[in-house]
């Protein structure tokens, strides 16, 4: 698509959503480990549940209708394919919109995988003939923890958009950057609450996004632990789906994936394209490109 177009074709998408025009998702829920979970399903013009779902994960805190999730929606049913946008629940019942930050955060970023597995096996009661899934930031990282971990047969391919990366002592750095705060003692007593089967003990402390906040010291650990797997390419190793990563060429939040990405992309099942210029959230546009990516390697229609 000629940057022209690609100008006209996101204006006349971002009035239809302004207006009103773009047929709304549909709201769906379901019930989890005593939880409520929410999802927006959106289906193509002409085409039923039974023709395939994109199952998609947003990022840290976020939700399935942000901004990047909702446009990739839309995009997808341009393109003809049904897609599941889900909440994850982080530890909330009926979670919609973004974390509250002055919520306890009793939730840990492995969670996402089982609740993962439980919308797959919805999409299967209701009728989904074959699946795909999609991650952005954070989420393609669970993304690929569930290839790894609990895939369904059913799943066929995968796309993770700008997923999060990881390295030893990354924790540690951002923590002093965003908050002034050393993050070794935090974590270390965290780790000594677990160890000693209190994990569910609330300390008072910032916590990802969210400053003067509370946490489980099982979410601390989770969180803030030194965890290889919390690097996407990583997972990847241990992963047997067909997989694109998508990289934002101006990404200055995850600024390390292509590189780190060299390991990976001689793996049969791992393809990866880069979005040049395109920031972490794929703004002005660049989603266009990242969308056709996605569908071309899906390729059900």
């Amino acid at each position: 698509m000629t940057k022209t177009l690609k100008q006209l074709g996101g204006l006349l998408l971002l009035a239809a959503f302004a207006g009103g025009a773009a047929q709304a998702a549909d709201r769906v829920e379901l019930e989890h480990d005593d939880l409520t979970l929410v999802g927006h399903m959106e289906t193509a013009p002409g085409s039923t549940i039974e023709d395939g779902v994109v199952l998609m994960v947003h990022g840290t805190l976020a939700h399935g209708q942000m901004e990047i999730m909702q446009s990739m929606q839309g995009l997808l049913a341009e393109a003809g394919y049904n897609s599941l946008s889900i909440n994850l629940s982080l530890g909330q019942d009926a979670r919609e919109g973004m974390y509250d930050c002055d919520s306890t955060h009793r939730h840990k970023h492995e969670d996402a995988v089982d609740e993962m597995v439980a919308w797959v096996d919805w999409l299967k009661e209701e009728g989904a003939e074959r699946l795909a899934v999609l991650g952005h930031s954070r989420g393609g990282n669970q993304v690929a923890r569930y290839l790894a971990d609990q895939v369904d047969p059913m799943v066929e391919k995968a796309v993770l958009l700008a997923p999060q990366t990881w390295s030893e002592g990354y924790s540690e750095k951002d923590y002093q950057s965003n908050y002034d705060t050393e993050l070794a003692p935090l974590l270390e007593k965290a780790e000594a609450l677990v160890e000693e089967g209190r994990g569910d003990e609330i300390m008072e402390m910032d916590f990802i996004y969210c400053p003067d906040t509370k946490a489980a010291a099982e979410s601390v650990v989770s969180y803030y632990r030194e965890d290889p797997r919390m690097d996407t390419p990583t997972v990847l190793g241990e992963t047997s789906i067909e997989t694109l990563v998508v990289v934002a060429g101006a990404d200055e939040t995850v600024t390390d994936l292509e590189e780190k990405m060299a390991d990976r992309v001689d793996d049969e099942h791992i393809e990866m394209t880069v979005v040049p210029d395109a920031d972490h959230m794929f703004r002005d546009l660049y989603l266009y490109d990242a969308a056709d990516a996605a569908t071309d390697f899906i390729g059900w229609k």
